[in-house]
C-alpha cells in the first residue's frame, strides 16, 4: 500500500448536549492508502456514518486529528474545510443527490463550476469521468431518464472528475438489486487501482465483500477488527501463482 491519502489518529467525537450527549466515536485511528477499497462495517448506530463525516471533513473532531494527504485540518476554518474538500474528497451517497434539472454531463461538471473551471478543459474531464464509469453514451440524459444504477454511476463520475484524492462512499448499494450493486462495486474497485486514490465504503452489504482490500468494523465507536478483503487475498494468490509459473520455466 501506499501512504495514507486519508487519515484519522485517535478521534473522539461527541455528538448532542447536555443528559442527550452520545459519544459516538471513542479514538478511533483509521488511514485509508491509495490503491485500496476498504470497506467499514458495523451494525446500525456504531459510528460508521459519523467517522465517514469526520474523515470528509464535514464535522471537526472533538478530539484527535485528520489528515488529508498527510496535512492536519486541526486549525483549518470553515472556507479551508470547504476548500479542502472540494479539491481532495469526492462523495457518493445512497440516494445519488443527482440534480433532476441538469443532465448527466451537467451534474459531474458542477465539480467544476463549484471551483470556477467553467472551461472546455472541464466539459472535457467530465466526459472522461463518464466515460471511466461507462456511460459515455448517456451524456446527455436527465437522472429521471436513468436506472438506479447508471444515476449512482453518475455520482461516482461526480465525486472522482475533479481528481479526488479519497472517494468516500454511504452505502452505495443499498438502493440497488443486486445486478446493479455488483456493478457499482466493479467500478468503485476499479477506480481504487488507481494508487493515488484510496475509496472507503460504508456499507451493511455482505455481498460486496469480495470486492474489499480491507474490512474494517467497527462497534459502539471503537474499532474493533479488521482483516484482508477478499479481493487482497485474490491478488496475493495470483502473485504468487504468477511466481511459481515463472520459477518452474526457469
Amino acid at each position: 500500500m501506499t501512504e495514507p491519502v486519508l487519515e484519522a489518529v485517535e478521534v473522539v467525537k461527541f455528538l448532542g448536549n447536555g443528559a442527550a450527549q452520545v459519544e459516538a466515536l471513542k479514538g478511533v485511528s483509521l488511514a485509508i492508502s491509495g490503491g485500496e477499497l476498504a470497506l467499514l462495517m458495523g451494525p446500525s448506530g456504531s459510528g460508521k456514518t459519523t467517522l465517514l463525516s469526520v474523515l470528509g471533513c464535514m464535522m471537526k473532531p472533538t478530539s484527535g486529528t485528520v489528515r488529508v494527504r498527510g496535512e492536519s485540518t486541526e486549525n483549518l476554518g470553515p472556507e479551508e474545510l470547504t476548500k479542502l474538500r472540494r479539491d481532495h474528497i469526492g462523495f457518493v451517497f445512497q440516494s445519488y443527490h443527482l440534480f433532476p434539472t441538469l443532465n448527466a454531463l451537467d451534474n459531474v461538471r458542477l465539480v467544476f463550476d463549484v471551483r470556477g473551471e467553467r472551461t472546455s478543459d472541464a466539459t472535457r474531464k467530465a466526459r472522461e469521468a463518464l466515460a471511466l464509469v461507462g456511460l459515455s453514451h448517456k451524456n446527455k440524459s436527465y437522472p429521471l431518464e436513468l436506472s438506479g444504477g447508471e444515476q449512482q454511476r453518475v455520482a461516482i463520475a461526480r465525486a472522482v472528475a475533479g481528481n479526488a484524492s479519497a472517494v468516500l462512499a454511504d452505502e452505495p448499494t443499498a438502493a440497488l438489486d443486486s445486478e446493479n450493486g455488483h456493478a457499482i462495486m466493479s467500478v468503485l474497485a476499479r477506480i481504487a487501482k488507481d494508487r493515488a486514490r484510496g475509496v472507503l465504503v460504508v456499507t451493511h452489504d455482505p455481498r460486496i465483500l469480495p470486492f474489499a482490500t480491507r474490512v474494517v468494523r467497527i462497534e459502539d465507536g471503537l474499532i474493533v477488527g479488521e482483516h484482508r478483503g477478499s479481493a487482497a487475498i485474490d491478488t496475493r494468490k495470483e502473485e504468487a501463482r504468477v511466481i511459481h509459473a515463472y520459477a518452474q520455466k526457469s
